[in-house]
């Protein structure tokens, strides 16, 4: 087991250079909600890793010249500065300061870019938060070449947890867990584990088309809807849920088992926003056409036997999730069916991948 001390650079390295990332989205089957101390979960998730909805990230790094301010760095993104996300940035750096000390004596030039839309509840902040700490994680590279793949990858999912929970789990794929589970080997709380059990042949090319409900700004953030979770009065009995469902999500995954695969998901979904409607205070980030959607997949569901499920994230989008087998019919369905009730009939194709990679 590792613990936070692992993860400490010693050295205070001064390199020029400069690296670019893309890291995925992800979309948790077992949710996480509820955290404690330094973005630790309450009870352990389970996620897909996205192959298209991906953020990229370039750092340009060098010796910082002025000596004043504790960190010195500058913001685009999408190509225009953007200052409004500059206290994000600070804390992040704050936070992962004691374990990558040479932020303080770089400057960092980043520039960002998403290829979906931000704050519409895909993760954006998981594959955002990923990519950044995996160009911190070039820099400290730079200053010791010997570093192994596997300690890179892990501090960095490290790293980027301090940023954002579940981009944690958005470093590697194709099925990352995130926090201490009894079924899975070499779990923790401090980082993402790609799960090492097979996977069956039908989820290896799995398919995920997200209903883009709404594009906007979420109402309440994931960061407040999480700290609700401290006096929620049903979290001891969630957070079981959750350990109980990883357990049986693990040999679902193994055998392909679709029918038990999409009750479970279907209800970790429904779960979650039961979750945010009983807090205190309450709130609904689902939109009325996110019901309609999924009435919709019910009935397809039932008229056609198909393997077609939902999931949510903390937002009003769907994510549709179906064997790649079913991918003409299911598309057929959706714009036939639901693009009408997406923001401009948009919906995004993407499926199942295989984590993050250098540019």
């Amino acid at each position: 087991m590792d613990s936070e001390k692992d993860f400490i650079e010693k050295s205070e390295l001064v390199v020029s250079g400069s690296s670019k990332w893309e890291a995925p989205s992800n979309i948790a089957l077992v949710k996480y909600w509820g955290k404690f101390g330094a973005q630790y979960p309450q009870n352990p998730s389970l996620s897909f890793t996205l192959s298209q909805c991906v953020t990229q990230t370039s750092i340009a790094y060098k010796p910082k010249e002025n000596q004043l301010s504790e960190f010195s760095f500058d913001f685009t993104f999408e190509g225009e500065p953007t200052p409004s996300f500059h206290p994000k940035i600070e804390t992040f750096l704050e936070r992962i300061a004691p374990y990558v000390p040479f932020v303080k004596n770089h400057h960092l030039a980043i520039e960002s870019s998403n290829s979906f839309p931000h704050s519409s509840g895909i993760a954006s902040s998981a594959s955002g938060m990923s990519a950044l700490a995996l160009g911190i994680m070039s820099i400290e590279k730079a200053g010791n070449p010997s570093m192994s793949e596997a300690y890179f990858l892990k501090k960095a999912s490290f790293l980027a947890r301090l940023g954002s929970g579940s981009a944690a789990r958005s470093i590697q794929g194709p099925m990352v867990s995130w926090g201490v589970s009894d079924v899975i080997e070499g779990s923790s709380d401090l980082y993402g584990t790609p799960l090492s059990s097979a996977l069956h042949p039908v989820f290896q090319d799995y398919q995920d088309t997200i209903l883009l409900i709404d594009k906007g700004q979420k109402k309440v953030s994931s960061t407040l809807g999480h700290n609700l979770m401290k006096n929620h009065p049903y979290s001891a009995t969630r957070f079981e849920q959750a350990r109980t469902n990883v357990k049986l999500l693990k040999p679902i995954l193994a055998s392909g088992d679709l029918d038990a695969f999409v009750s479970l998901v279907e209800s970790e979904a429904l779960t979650l926003h039961a979750l945010m409607m009983a807090s205190e205070p309450y709130f609904i980030l689902m939109h009325p056409n996110t019901l309609q959607v999924i009435n919709k997949v019910w009935a397809y569901r039932k008229e056609t036997q198909s393997a077609l499920c939902f999931t949510l994230d903390a937002g009003a989008n769907v994510h549709l999730l179906y064997p790649k087998s079913e991918k003409d019919v299911v598309l057929k369905f959706i714009k036939d069916e639901l693009a009408s009730y997406c923001q401009k009939n948009q919906f995004i194709e993407d499926q199942i991948g295989n984590g993050a990679k250098k540019l």
